[in-house]
């Protein structure tokens, strides 16, 4: 169910103070007497635009995709695409450390009182479709073999997604390769050495790329 805007400043000001206090503060910090409270209204005015906790979170999750499509839009294209597949690779999980709450709720995660539906899944589309394109252009420059991009795309995005969940949750240490990072840039040279790269040409692009 859509947010109904009576006045759509005041949806928007509650949605991002919801956002804000997720990833700050965690679940427990959303609540209708705080959210009114951060954008100075009355809880009537939160249930006025936001019927229920799950159409905030809702709100919350595609707040979530608008900020992983910005951190993945700084990654500039050069001249090694496979370095540029890599490069998303570590947007992605920056965003992630760096929202851990809104992570959470973009999967459907982290709260209970929100199922994500395949409209929900759909606003994370765009983030993927930059994937898919940057695997494209290694296949165009004879970096990677075939012509479809997309099974390609999810096998990485798969594999940072994996790692990403498992670092939040605390099961890496900090040295290579028993590292997030070492764990992740392993992946990503594996995934482009299966896919038809050169193993040196890989290995030599992966390295040029930092996390």
């Amino acid at each position: 169910m859509s947010p109904r805007r009576a006045d759509p400043s005041v949806a928007v000001a509650i949605s991002e103070a919801a956002a804000r206090l997720l990833a700050e503060e965690g679940p427990s910090a959303l609540t209708t007497r705080r959210l009114a409270a951060e954008v100075g209204a009355s809880t009537t005015a939160v249930y006025t635009h936001f019927g229920s906790k799950e159409e905030i979170v809702r709100s919350i999750c595609a707040e979530g995709f608008r900020r992983l499509a910005r951190r993945l839009a700084r990654v500039r294209h050069t001249e090694d695409p496979v370095a540029d597949c890599a490069n998303l690779g570590w947007a992605y999980r920056r965003n992630a450390l760096a929202n851990p709450h809104l992570y959470a709720a973009m999967f459907g995660g982290g709260m209970p009182e929100f199922t994500a539906t395949a409209e929900d899944r759909g606003n994370g589309m765009p983030t993927l479709q930059v994937l898919v394109a940057a695997v494209a252009r290694c296949q165009e420059a004879a970096r990677f073999d075939g012509h479809d991009p997309w099974p390609k795309a999810l096998t990485l995005w798969t594999a940072a997604h994996g790692v990403v969940a498992l670092e939040l949750h605390g099961f890496f240490g900090d040295v290579d390769p028993f590292s997030a990072t070492g764990l992740l840039r392993h992946a990503m040279r594996s995934a482009a050495v299966g896919f038809g790269d050169d193993p040196d040409r890989a290995a030599a692009s992966i390295a040029r790329t930092r996390p």
